[in-house]
Parts: C-alpha cells; structure tokens; sequence
C-alpha cells in the first residue's frame, strides 16, 4: 500500500540508516524532509534541510517549516546521533553534553514541537536507540548512557502520546554502513549469519510506521542478528 499523502521527517538523514529509511519511505511513496547538520541529497518527492536538531530554536524552525510547506506530519523517525569515543577521564562535560544532546535531547524537542501534527495525524514515532543501551565496550559512556535514555524516553512518550501518536524503539546492532570490507568471522559471530545492513532496519521502520503496526506502541525492537542474545565465553 503507498502512503500517497504521508509526510515524514528524518532526522539525521544524509547517510547511514537515515539515509536507508528516508530512500525506503520515499520509495513507498511518502513525502519525505530530512534533516541533518551535514548537506543531504532530497529523495524523490521530498526536500533536504541544513539544522542541528539539538537546537531548541533550530527544531522549532523546522517543524514551522514543515507545517507550513507540507501542511501535516505523519511519521517522526528521531535518528540523528554521534559518539565520542574517549577514556572516562578525557571526556569533557562538553563533549559529553553535545552526545546527549544529540543523541537524546532531540527527541525530546521534536516531539514537543511536532506534537499538534502528529496528533491531528494520528501518526507514529520511531527513535533509533542501539544494543549498546544493553551492553557496552569501554569508552562509551555517553553514546550508551544516551542510547539508554532514548529507549526510556520512548516508552515514557508512547504513554503520555497515546492513543492519539504510536512511539516506538528501533535498537539496532552491528549496521553495515561503511565502505569498509567485513570478514567472514564478521559474519559468522551473528547467529543470523551475517553483519546486517542498512535496508534491514529500514524495512523495520517502514513497517512501525504503517497500520499493520497499529497494536505496537512503547516497545523496544532490537534488530542485532541475535548477537544480544549470544553467550560469549573466552577460551
């Protein structure tokens, strides 16, 4: 079925997983913003938009805009994120404000401001957290004390929201999203038999956003290949 007259918003959508849900979206016929800090290409139908989503006057700017060029919004997907990746002691509370920031506190202003569309719609958020709200590797304080945060925050919207608006978590694992050559151990190591990619998750965010997804509402999905699930011993 094509979302004809759907509108939806992606943030942190110039490469990546954005870039894959905004292709997936427009592909199913949604009319599609991105918005992202660096210079994105527009997908077919839709518009590209320079902003930094951490900023309260930046993300008030852009859901205006959108009010008033596509009139509506349907369909939220709050992946905009980075890492700092540093030894607890070099980590400046700067750095570790500007993770939050983006990672976490942008979902919060987007859905304040977008929160009379969304509702009108009827519509339906997706955050894009990570397994590493679950598990971690060293130095990663802020990127998984933020990815954590989204999943909390998620559930905590999905009831203030609704019925009205569905919000939903999408966690993935390891996404393929480089130009880096993987491994056949890289491979192997997931249960699902390979690295996943960035349609994967794509496809999973499609479907949270459609009616068939209509009963889901504050769950956490985690897509990883079911290494979250995989008992890891040392030889």
């Amino acid at each position: 079925m094509r979302e004809q007259h759907r509108v939806a918003l992606v943030t942190g959508g110039a490469r990546g997983i954005g870039q894959a849900v905004a292709a997936r979206l427009a592909r199913d016929g949604w009319c599609v913003v991105v918005a992202d800090r660096a210079a994105a290409a527009p997908p077919d139908g839709g518009r590209a938009v320079e902003v930094d989503v951490a900023d309260e006057a930046a993300v008030a700017a852009l859901v205006h805009g959108i009010r008033q060029r596509e009139g509506r919004l349907d369909g939220l997907i709050c992946n905009a994120g980075f890492m700092v990746r540093k030894p607890l002691g070099a980590l400046t509370l700067g750095e570790w404000n500007a993770v939050l920031g983006t990672n976490l506190t942008s979902t919060f202003l987007l859905v304040r401001a977008a929160e009379a569309m969304l509702r009108a719609s009827h519509g339906a958020v997706v955050t894009i957290g990570s397994t590493r709200a679950r598990q971690s590797e060293p130095d990663t304080e802020s990127y998984s004390a933020s990815k954590g945060g989204l999943v909390a925050l998620t559930h905590a919207l999905a009831i203030s929201l609704g019925p009205d608006v569905r919000v939903n978590c999408v966690s993935p694992g390891w996404i393929h999203t480089s130009e880096e050559r993987l491994r056949p151990e890289d491979h192997i190591q997931h249960p699902a038999g390979r690295v996943g990619r960035v349609e994967d998750v794509a496809a999973l965010v499609a479907w949270l956003l459609g009616p068939e997804a209509c009963f889901a509402t504050g769950a956490d999905f985690v897509i990883d290949g079911g290494m979250t699930r995989k008992m890891q011993y040392v030889d």
